[in-house]
């Protein structure tokens, strides 16, 4: 079973997510905050992250780079799903090692369809 790890602060997404990965058959575990994500990527290797950016302690961005540049964490794919909208935002998610970028709100099939494709390309 695809582990994924859920790191955004909003309990409202973080409900959302669980439940269409766990209808898609994804077993979830859901970070707080961008440090949180970090510490809990670490410690259980995820098969991938779906990553907030605005967030407190360490925002997307930086909880991303800091798992790209970590041998132990940096094969693990990230997904950002953030409200940000901007080009410039998703070029400056890719350049911190994000493998996708979505934008909320998301719709369910193509959430699902792009963690396939990341998964598939890892």
């Amino acid at each position: 079973m695809v582990h994924v790890l859920v790191v955004d602060d909003s309990a409202t997404d973080q409900y959302a997510f669980r439940k269409i990965l766990e209808k898609h058959g994804y077993q979830v575990s859901v970070a707080n905050n961008g440090r949180q994500g970090v510490d809990m990527a670490v410690q259980h290797f995820p098969d991938l992250i779906l990553m907030d950016v605005v967030m407190p302690e360490l925002n997307g961005f930086q909880a991303t780079r800091e798992l790209t540049k970590n041998a132990a964490t940096g094969n693990i794919p990230v997904i950002m799903v953030t409200t940000k909208d901007g080009e410039s935002d998703e070029l400056w998610a890719k350049r911190q090692g994000a493998k996708a970028y979505v934008v909320k709100p998301v719709k369910e099939k193509s959430l699902i369809r792009c963690i396939e494709q990341v998964m598939r390309g890892r």
